[in-house]
């Protein structure tokens, strides 16, 4: 039987999902790393039917003007069709550019990259980081998903190492990894009704008024924030959204490094 907005409520106001789960509960969330063996890095995530692929793709070129000594990162991302029926081929829509602009900023405000290491000669050479986002499976809280995806990635990325000759720069064979700043996360608050809830299935997020983005970094201080939808929130939502955001990163911080961890050690076992 199709779940419509009364039954959703209904649940809601008894501090309960469909799914069983609390209001501020994620799904089982499950990360794959090094899944692309041509990237330079790569991560999968899983949160529950959430399926995302995240490929990093170096290459060498012209730093932005402002920032003549620090390195790039381009966020792009795909909605690819056999994801869900509301995605179609094509050019990049408004919601796959939402997608790409709010991980982009969270990354960099966040912190997670030392860009300044990815500088090779001031003004003229850096390290561009193109992070290229697949959305493969959508089941609810692309965001949240994304954002986990990306920052597994560029954990794992490998650049070649280089040296300069006279103005020349020499590629080698060896390679290093990303020098890691902080673990920037997002934890997005969805609002249906008077209720706020983290991690929507797709049932739930057909219902979802309002949308609030906030990326927060490893002391807990916010780095990024992007409001959705065209509901609203109330200070006070607002306020406790910004709690939730804070404890909730630290949570999915923790599962993030914790596979990380799991994963080293398997590689050094292996």
């Amino acid at each position: 039987m199709p779940i419509n907005k009364d039954l959703i409520l209904g649940s809601l106001s008894k501090g309960i999902r469909s799914d069983g789960r609390r209001l501020d509960e994620y799904r089982p969330i499950k990360f794959e790393f090094n899944v692309i063996s041509k990237a330079n890095g790569s991560a999968s995530v899983r949160i529950g039917d959430t399926y995302v692929l995240v490929g990093i793709k170096a290459e060498i070129g012209k730093p932005f003007p402002d920032t003549p000594n620090e390195g790039v990162l381009i966020v792009n991302s795909e909605f690819v069709p056999l994801a869900s029926p509301q995605f179609e081929a094509g050019p990049p829509d408004e919601n796959s550019i939402e997608l790409a602009r709010v991980i982009d900023r969270g990354l960099r405000h966040g912190g997670a990259v030392d860009f300044k290491d990815l500088c090779i000669i001031p003004n003229e050479k850096v390290w561009i980081l193109w992070v290229d986002i697949y959305v493969l499976d959508h089941g609810g809280d692309l965001f949240d998903a994304t954002a986990l995806a990306s920052l597994a990635a560029l954990m794992v990325t490998k650049i070649p190492v280089v040296t300069v000759e006279g103005s020349q720069v020499v590629v080698h064979d060896e390679r290093r990894s990303l020098k890691i700043a902080d673990y920037p996360v997002s934890v997005t608050i969805n609002k249906i009704g008077n209720y706020l809830l983290l991690d929507p299935t797709l049932e739930e997020l057909e219902f979802v008024e309002a949308r609030l983005t906030v990326f927060t970094n490893s002391k807990g201080e916010i780095c990024a924030v992007q409001k959705g939808l065209p509901g609203a929130f109330t200070y006070d939502e607002i306020l406790k959204s910004i709690e939730l955001a804070k404890s909730k990163g630290q949570e999915l911080r923790s599962i993030l490094l914790e596979s990380f961890n799991n994963w080293e050690k398997s590689m050094r076992g292996a």
